[in-house]
């Protein structure tokens, strides 16, 4: 099972006679094991679009702090906002800061319009920070696979 994530992790679109020769694996037992790890929710999905090709190039980790009083009702805002299709990430964290975004957006205008209009009129927010991506060193969808979960879906 490993081996089939890790394939399928380098190459969604990869045939499952290739993985199958991969593997050493009859091609309808690779099948079952995708479908296995699908039904698990090991496998949430296949992605093909490399983000920085898209629209929205502009990469940028927005932080939110809420007053203390308001936490309560700035979770349910935060789900909301969860739903901007600019919000690729959205984790409520420890720290100074409470929730941390991870956008993508047109250019510095449409960050300044998202933070207007968007996440400046939330209830309860007590400050905004915003760091801009420069440059991506590495961003991978990747995950290390490990043995054992993989290996308990047989």
């Amino acid at each position: 099972m490993t081996a089939i994530v890790a394939l399928l992790q380098e190459n969604a679109r990869i045939s499952q006679a290739d993985v199958a020769r991969a593997v050493g694996l009859a091609p309808s037992a690779v099948l079952e094991r995708i479908r296995k790890l699908e039904g698990r929710g090991v496998i949430k999905g296949y992605a093909a679009l490399r983000r920085s090709a898209c629209a929205r190039p502009v990469h940028a980790g927005l932080h939110r702090r809420a007053q203390r009083s308001r936490r309560r009702a700035t979770t349910a805002s935060s789900r909301a906002r969860a739903q901007c299709p600019e919000v690729l990430e959205l984790h409520h964290v420890a720290g100074d800061d409470c929730y941390l975004l991870k956008v993508r957006a047109r250019d510095a205008e449409h960050i300044g319009q998202l933070l207007r209009h968007r996440f400046g009129r939330i209830p309860g927010v007590r400050s905004t920070r915003t760091t801009i991506v420069l440059e991506t060193v590495k961003e991978t969808p990747r995950l290390p696979v490990r043995v054992a979960a993989a290996e308990q879906i047989r």
